[in-house]
């Protein structure tokens, strides 16, 4: 597979990820939300840290949320740089098929929520309580300070645990409880497809000399 179709699927990804983010963002006041199935609603959250809101600062106490928000987006550039070369190296290598498109789906996911932690502090205003404007006169942050923008939610199991369970009975259980965004989605499916496909994904030597020489 050429680094040209791969390209192409990066560029898919993020396009239809940014579309829809900034239809949210231009649309929706944050908490709104609209139900599309009884299992499936639109719900605009915004996420300050990484996967299902965690911050840095969560994890280590005497680090500020602003340190711990610049050091994620660093961390997130440095890690996207990585993936490149990986996906670079894989077309090089004349990788299989399943491989490179896994690395691309991975790939556009990071860049997509990289263009929000990156840019969206600059462009858009505050979401509380009103909608948001593309290109605000007034943004809410700066460069390397922006939200990542999410509205996928599922709660297809929304009920609470049964009395005689220890420790959690009584209390409310949702699945599935976190909200995410088409960007996360892609690199949810490349991952996962990797684990599923991994001897497809990561032929033997043997296996691959097997096959050139068929």
């Amino acid at each position: 597979m050429s680094l040209k179709k791969a390209a192409l699927i990066i560029f898919l990804v993020v396009l239809i990820d940014q579309i829809s983010k900034i239809y949210i963002k231009t649309h929706f006041v944050l908490g709104e939300s609209v139900t599309v199935f009884s299992w499936f609603k639109i719900l605009f959250i915004e996420n300050e840290g990484a996967a299902w809101g965690t911050k840095l600062s969560d994890i280590i106490p005497f680090i500020s949320d602003e340190a711990g928000k610049i050091a994620l987006t660093v961390f997130r550039l440095f890690a996207i740089c990585g993936i490149g070369y990986w996906l670079y190296d894989a077309v090089k290598k004349n990788s299989p098929r399943i491989l490179i498109i896994c690395i691309a789906l991975i790939f556009a996911g990071a860049l997509g929520n990289i263009v929000d932690s990156v840019f969206y502090g600059l462009v858009f205003n505050e979401s509380h309580n009103e909608v948001a404007t593309l290109f605000a006169a007034e943004p809410y942050g700066k460069l390397f300070h922006g939200k990542v923008v999410d509205m996928l939610y599922f709660p297809m199991v929304n009920t609470t645990w049964p009395d005689w369970v220890p420790g959690l009975g009584g209390r409310a259980f949702r699945f599935f409880e976190p909200v995410f965004n088409l960007a996360d989605s892609a690199i949810f499916i490349g991952v996962v497809t990797l684990l599923i496909f991994n001897k497809q994904a990561f032929p033997k030597k043997e296996e691959t000399a097997t096959q050139e020489n068929a």
